[in-house]
């Protein structure tokens, strides 16, 4: 095509980034140093909440080993400002020929809205399974979204309804609501 696409990328108006095979962020477009701060050169995990750290690590391992093209997944980020974001980024593994060198993405989806605020009994994958509970997933779901067996999704379900003193998930769902309003 002969096309500028580095330079329209950097004029577009969504966040996108390059992380090469050692999970540096080589590149980040001005919008995404709106969104991130300037993070080139750093470890991409620096700009993830400590809670989504190791699922994000775990999908930049499947695109490097090549099981994994492409990804849609929501990520609570730090921004700039060091407030949490919630984001949904899609990203696509860079080939030169056969072999991955590095990861493209860009954020899809901004919620304005704030993560949910921790229950104080709840550790963070706990309030992670319950926010995917508030949102109506099932089983299956949570362990396709939070990369882990279903067996260990009910196990945290187990666990988090112990912590709330519940028996159900809409009761811990409620629960978790209702601490939501009292904490914001």
């Amino acid at each position: 095509m002969g096309a500028d696409v580095e330079g329209a990328l950097e004029r577009v108006n969504v966040p996108s980034y390059v992380i090469d095979r050692h999970g540096i962020i080589r590149w980040v477009n001005p919008c995404g140093r709106r969104l991130v701060g300037d993070v080139r050169g750093k470890q991409f995990t620096s700009v993830v909440s400590a809670e989504e750290t190791r699922r994000a690590k775990q999908a930049f391992a499947q695109k490097m080993a090549g099981l994994e093209r492409e990804t849609d997944q929501e990520v609570v980020l730090v921004g700039a400002d060091g407030n949490r974001v919630s984001v949904e980024i899609s990203s696509v593994a860079l080939y030169d020929g056969h072999r991955v060198v590095g990861v493209f993405g860009q954020v899809v989806d901004i919620s304005e809205d704030e993560p949910p605020i921790a229950h104080p009994h709840l550790t963070p994958r706990q309030t992670e399974v319950l926010r995917l509970l508030e949102r109506g997933h099932s089983t299956e779901q949570i362990a396709r979204e939070l990369h882990l067996s279903t067996e260990t999704v009910r196990n945290h379900v187990r666990h988090l309804l112990r912590a709330l003193g519940v028996h159900s998930r809409l009761e811990a769902v409620a629960v978790g609501r209702r601490t939501h309003l009292i904490e914001a």
